[in-house]
């Protein structure tokens, strides 16, 4: 299990990050890929009408169709991730790429950032890529760690916040150690907001322990370390918004690891699990998976343990998945549902 322990060090941080990430490629294996691609945008750039594929072009149907004529998402694809694999020391999960979620190579350029604005070309964007370590990092943020993943800081659910308050006030007092779980934890705010409501619950960090789960190795080191290298402006307003866990201590208590949910992991039963932003959304969507992860989550509660799911993100399984679907699974685990601010909750009694 990769599993990365919160650290402000730079030096903690570039550390941990070359398990990750191989510093240097060999160009030799990219050479016929990269002709390959420009042989590609070559055609087009001669038959295609402009406008051309560009950042914050409009993106119309017609632009849309064009660009997928000309320049095939199913003929880049392939480049790029073979690209992901020789970069990244583990099995990348490609779901989150753009050119998994992407329409296409249009699309996907109109939303470039500004590092890598000037390569509209694909082939001079893996060429690039392929030679340059540092844009080849920031590329492989932004690819894993897409925007539309995250917002909000670290209270998203403020109804849901109240609810776990008072699950708190209630258990106060009890001489337990708790253990709590984010599950899909992705950057680690939420995870840091749980510790938040702990400490200004009177819960001091060697009283409780948090982890953050999360299928991507990226996303717990970014958590972890609070850096983003492919976005200055977030890093900067994570660092700020979490470094009062640092003053008070609480890192010691805080864990980020890659866990694959259905593969039942063995791990201590959990007082209090959060699943928010992940039933529903564009990986686990459909009705039997949703019932397999709440069968999962269900398992690693403790008697009396919480269990919440909510979501604002990717349409959320409210759109989804009827109303009534995730309440059923809470209740085929023997969970006692109730709603809860933003979701619903489920006890084990």
């Amino acid at each position: 299990m990769i599993r990365f322990a919160p650290s402000r060090d730079p030096g903690d941080a570039d550390l941990t990050l070359a398990t990750l990430v191989n510093p240097r490629l060999n160009p030799l294996p990219f050479a016929q890929r990269i002709q390959n691609l420009q042989r590609i945008f070559s055609v087009c750039i001669a038959g295609c009408p402009p406008p051309w594929p560009s950042p914050d072009l409009h993106i119309t149907p017609e632009i849309a169709y064009r660009s997928e004529h000309w320049l095939p998402i199913d003929q880049l694809r392939p480049h790029f991730f073979s690209l992901y694999r020789q970069a990244l020391m583990y099995p990348p999960v490609f779901s989150s790429t753009p050119f998994t979620q992407g329409a296409g190579w249009a699309t996907i350029a109109a939303g470039f950032p500004c590092f890598l604005r000037r390569y509209t070309n694909p082939a001079c964007l893996l060429q690039q890529l392929v030679v340059d370590e540092d844009l080849r990092r920031r590329f492989l943020f932004w690819s894993f760690m897409p925007d539309r993943y995250y917002g909000g800081g670290s209270d998203r659910y403020p109804g849901q916040s109240a609810v776990i308050e008072e699950w708190i006030r209630n258990r106060h007092g009890h001489g337990i150690r708790l253990r709590c779980l984010d599950v899909a934890s992705g950057d680690g705010a939420n995870t840091y907001g749980v510790a938040r409501l702990l400490v200004s619950q009177g819960w001091s960090p060697d009283r409780f322990e948090i982890e953050g789960w999360t299928l991507e190795p990226l996303e717990a080191w970014a958590a972890a370390h609070g850096r983003f290298p492919h976005d200055p402006v977030r890093e900067s307003f994570f660092r700020e918004e979490t470094g009062d866990f640092f003053e008070q201590g609480c890192f010691a208590s805080i864990r980020f690891c890659c866990v694959d949910i259905l593969t039942e992991p063995a791990a201590a039963p959990f007082d209090l699990i959060l699943c928010n932003g992940l039933l529903g959304g564009p990986i686990l969507h459909r009705p039997e998976s949703v019932r397999r992860i709440v069968s999962c989550l269900s398992r690693l509660l403790v008697p009396g343990g919480l269990l919440l799911a909510a979501d604002h993100f990717h349409g959320g399984w409210k759109k989804n998945i009827p109303g009534e679907t995730l309440g059923d699974a809470f209740k085929a685990c023997g969970l006692s549902v109730a709603e809860a601010g933003e979701g619903i909750s489920g006890a084990r009694i």
